[in-house]
């Protein structure tokens, strides 16, 4: 990646990102005194779904993945599409997601995805390794730009104690980069999403809707706590949401009326309404019944996408408004969902052979606290408390 400024207006930047580490990790690491040289880690929150594609497209401003995760329903073709063949063999440019990858100095190979669950300990010691050399092997007058995906397989398939490990080991490696480069260097360290770090359990959402006569694709294949789900009729979506909030494990099921987005959960009904002012938007959150977005203090009254971001970064669903509303009505992927779920921590759908040969110490997906705190923090600078995904491009790339 040639920096903006690399060498010219501002010293060399090492871009670091760690696949799935949550806020509270980080946080936690630094207590202990690991990453002592960072400043504290900033909440950079990751857009609903909470995936990595779909994130780091947002936040580095790249063109949209065709689907939430490599296996999609392409509407018109009518058919899934991608799937494992994505992780096979090698990487050519149908198996690159988003732009994003273009500018990424290092990534692990291909088959690290899938082989992090099979054997762990050995994978991330050589994604890291590998890193390491990479890095000390490139002009010292580019920025530098590195992703290391093996921390989400360790805490999908390990959970924190095994990461805590693995991040011992980074820190050792940022200590060496630092004393070689000098100060001068600014390390910039950030994650894609969050995690929720607890056991978690299968939600039959295609078996329990089937009972129900519904027609309907939900592509499953990592084990996440969200679900995309498209309609073969399209007249059923309402109804369609309505049956899936009834399901054990299921938090909410959202699906566009009009210009609204209507919210269904065991809580009540809901629906976020947007009004535009040129390019300012404003959101009003209008119960129908009950709560179940948990804000109930905010309702009935239109504010703007600043305030409701104010309001509402430390929310239980953080920047609740704006963020749920944008999952439906921006262009997050090529192919969006009819109805988009976000299950309960604690819960996942996915593929179901991959469930029986991994135990799933935590996924990520939801649009809760805890998928939704990515982290960010640097050597050199001062962030604010929390930075949403579409902001981060002007802290990371300038």
């Amino acid at each position: 990646m040639q920096g903006n400024g690399a060498g010219k207006t501002r010293p060399r930047r090492l871009l670091l990102c760690l696949d799935g580490v949550p806020h509270k990790v980080i946080e936690q690491e630094k207590g202990r005194g690991l990453f002592d040289s960072f400043g504290p880690p900033t909440r950079l929150l990751s857009p609903f779904p909470t995936m990595t594609n779909v994130a780091l497209s947002a936040m580095l401003g790249a063109s949209p993945p065709e689907g939430y995760e490599s296996l999609y329903f392409d509407r018109k073709a009518g058919e899934l599409r991608g799937g494992i063949r994505k992780y096979l063999g090698r990487r050519t440019p149908d198996k690159i997601p988003s732009s994003y990858m273009d500018d990424l100095d290092y990534q692990e190979p291909l088959a690290f995805e899938f082989l992090i669950y099979v054997a762990p300990d050995r994978i991330w010691r050589a994604d890291m390794q590998r890193f390491r050399e990479r890095f000390r092997a490139a002009p010292q007058t580019h920025d530098y730009f590195a992703f290391l995906k093996a921390t989400d397989g360790l805490l999908h398939a390990q959970g924190p104690e095994r990461l805590a490990i693995a991040l011992e080991s980074l820190d050792k490696i940022l200590r060496e980069i630092q004393s070689s480069c000098g100060k001068e260097t600014e390390i910039v360290m950030f994650s894609d999403h969050g995690m929720n770090l607890e056991e978690n359990r299968r939600v039959p959402l295609t078996e329990a809707l089937q009972r129900r006569g519904f027609q309907v694709v939900i592509p499953a294949f990592g084990l996440c706590s969200y679900a995309a789900l498209y309609c073969r009729d399209t007249d059923v979506i309402p109804e369609v949401a309505r049956a899936s909030a009834e399901i054990t494990g299921v938090d909410f099921a959202i699906y566009k009326d009009s210009g609204d987005v209507v919210i269904e959960s065991e809580h009540g009904q809901a629906r976020i309404e947007q009004r535009l002012d040129g390019d300012a938007a404003s959101y009003r959150y209008v119960v129908v019944s009950g709560d179940p977005l948990r804000l109930k203090d905010f309702h009935d009254r239109f504010a703007t996408d600043h305030d409701w971001f104010e309001q509402t970064a430390g929310h239980r669903y953080p920047d609740a408004l704006p963020n749920i509303y944008k999952s439906l009505f921006t262009s997050r992927v090529k192919h969006t969902a009819d109805i988009l779920v976000s299950l309960k921590d604690g819960y996942y759908y996915g593929w179901s052979p991959f469930g029986r040969i991994v135990r799933l110490a935590a996924t990520h997906g939801n649009a809760l606290q805890s998928s939704s705190n990515a982290f960010l923090m640097s050597t050199h600078r001062e962030l604010p408390a929390f930075v949403r995904a579409d902001d981060a491009k002007a802290l990371l790339r300038n």
